[in-house]
């Protein structure tokens, strides 16, 4: 869908139920419930104009190590790798196979539609309703609900990459003190300021990438960093309503970054007044109301610094997540190609 055709935050139809901003129906066709969001503005012709962001055959992986978090971490399980010789699998021949077990969300991942609901309907994107039974079925075809696997049949995440190296940016035009585990806020109009002394210019359709060196402290974290973590205090997006207006009126495909949740934490009212960790504003927003993808702990330590090596802060993006029915989460096995 043309991302010029689709209403202003302003001006998106009120849905029963649902507060302002709500997208639901704004890209369903023919009758039928959309499962794509804010995919549907990489169109053929805003995906054949990002392939042009291609001139020095550079690929950068923008994926961290499953296992990137060497410590204990609450509500996720570690990743556990075994392998095993065929012998063992009863194979009469030598070599090996392996098996991988992880959670989706303890690494570089894409947040479904499905991973945050409405807290008062229990409604994912487009009004649709995840139940474990819908989530468990065996194939894409009979899957109704808007998971990951169903972005394999648009050819899944092409488009124009845009970094905003807020850490960078900070260390090289500012002597304050910055920890990403400080829970400082980025505004709307902090990113404008970093795109411009970058010398980026948005565009409908791009993949709003934002890099604050959260995971560079997690791969060899002190004891002050863990000081840090217990007050659950993270830089990242300001989670506000007028983030929110802003990304939508830009028509941004999708958004992710290197913090744990895109948005900084905690979550907090427009007024400056804390919000329980449950009501995560950008997150209801983004995939709930908007369908927009968010993706979070993302390996940006060498894209930042290519990017500032060749002065260029935009590039091809491809992201090929999981194909499994149901998925909720999925490393995004993204690249940067320059």
């Amino acid at each position: 869908m043309d991302p010029s055709s689709v209403p202003d935050y302003d001006d998106l139809p009120k849905v029963e139920g649902m507060p302002s901003g709500c997208a639901w129906g704004v890209f369903d066709k023919d009758g039928k419930k959309d499962l794509f969001g804010t995919l549907n503005f990489l169109t053929p012709k805003i995906v054949a104009a990002a392939g042009a962001e291609i001139k020095d055959g550079v690929s950068i992986s923008l994926n961290w190590p499953l296992n990137g978090i060497k410590f204990p971490f609450p509500h996720r399980k570690a990743p556990v790798h075994r392998a095993s010789t065929l012998r063992e699998l009863g194979m009469d021949m030598e070599g090996w196979d392996d098996e991988l077990e992880f959670n989706t969300q303890f690494s570089s991942q894409w947040d479904s539609f499905c991973h945050v609901t409405h807290n008062d309907t229990g409604a994912a994107y487009n009004g649709l309703k995840p139940t474990k039974e819908g989530l468990h079925v065996q194939t894409t075809a009979e899957n109704t609900l808007p998971t990951i696997d169903q972005w394999h049949a648009r050819g899944c995440v092409v488009g124009r990459g845009v970094l905003i190296d807020f850490k960078n940016y900070i260390d090289e035009t500012t002597d304050k003190p910055y920890h990403p585990l400080d829970g400082h806020r980025i505004t709307v109009e902090d990113i404008e300021k970093v795109a411009k002394y970058q010398g980026v210019e948005f565009k409908p359709g791009d993949i709003l990438i934002v890099r604050t060196g959260y995971t560079e402290v997690l791969e060899a974290p002190t004891p002050e960093d863990f000081g840090k973590m217990a007050q659950v205090s993270l830089s990242g997006v300001h989670g506000v309503e007028e983030t929110a207006r802003w990304v939508w009126n830009k028509r941004f495909a999708a958004v992710a970054g290197d913090a744990h949740a895109f948005e900084a934490l905690p979550p907090v009212n427009s007024d400056g007044s804390p919000r329980e960790m449950s009501q995560l504003v950008l997150h209801s927003y983004f995939l709930t109301l908007f369908g927009l993808p968010i993706g979070e702990l993302w390996d940006l330590k060498a894209l930042g610094a290519h990017c500032k090596k060749v002065g260029r802060y935009s590039f091809l993006l491809t992201s090929v997540p999981l194909n499994h029915p149901g998925l909720v989460g999925s490393p995004p096995n993204a690249v940067a190609v320059f």
